[in-house]
């Protein structure tokens, strides 16, 4: 009982300690359409060159910060830093939560592979 006791206070602690998604994802949708699909694809995992990244799938967390930092110039990018320019704290914020809504194609290679070689 005390190990389930303790599952159940870990799964509410890590869900309240989880940033919840502030941005409207079906809005988002609809700025990604027009702002972003060009370069990302229209779901984030469809770039249309290999220099840009696959936005699907992203944490919402991170995607806020990197869109707020490309605003803010923190992160130097000429072709984000112009296409966040005139978007809205709250938009930005859709754009993460659409994103982050999405199935993600993103492959990770195991760190033990990288560090043996391939």
């Amino acid at each position: 009982m005390n190990a389930l006791r303790a599952l159940v206070l870990f799964t509410v602690a890590l869900a309240l300690a989880a940033p919840a998604a502030a941005g409207d994802a079906a809005a988002g949708a609809a700025k990604a359409k027009e702002v972003c699909a060009a370069c990302h694809g229209a779901d984030g995992n469809t770039p249309t060159t290999p220099d840009f990244p696959k936005l699907g799938g992203q944490r919402y967390d991170y995607l806020v910060h990197a869109l707020k930092a490309y605003k803010s110039g923190a992160r130097k990018n000429p072709i984000m830093a112009g296409q966040v320019e005139k978007l809205s704290k709250r938009e930005l914020e859709d754009l993460a939560a659409y994103y982050a809504e999405q199935h993600s194609t993103l492959h990770v290679i195991p760190l033990h592979r990288i560090a043996g070689g391939l």
